[in-house]
């Protein structure tokens, strides 16, 4: 599976790794899911540095998180996105969401 994740004081950060498509979004929504609801956090950071790939299924798993997190009242981040996936990313709005950062 293309993901970590751990939690410290109120954040979870899953690090995520690989191709980000169809069939792999599901598995990383699902995982990221049960660590939120188990810890209900105030920040979840999706890092994306060792992603090398990401569709629009990739997007899709940030907007409905940043819908998880806004329920539960916290804020979501992307961090180290490569810059190929930073520019989906910005055109597609999602930094109006989620701040996008690089470490």
């Amino acid at each position: 599976m293309p993901i970590k994740i751990s939690s410290e004081e109120n954040k979870i950060i899953a690090f995520l790794s690989g191709e980000i498509d169809h069939h792999v979004a599901s598995s990383l929504r699902r995982e990221i899911d049960i660590a939120v609801r188990e810890c209900n956090p105030d920040l979840l950071v999706l890092d994306f540095s060792q992603v090398t790939f990401m569709d629009s299924s990739g997007i899709g798993l940030v907007m409905g998180r940043y819908k998880l997190m806004n329920e539960l009242n916290g804020k979501i981040s992307v961090q180290n996105p490569p810059p190929h996936i930073k520019k989906v990313m910005k055109l597609s709005g999602i930094e109006k969401l989620a701040s996008i950062n690089n470490a």
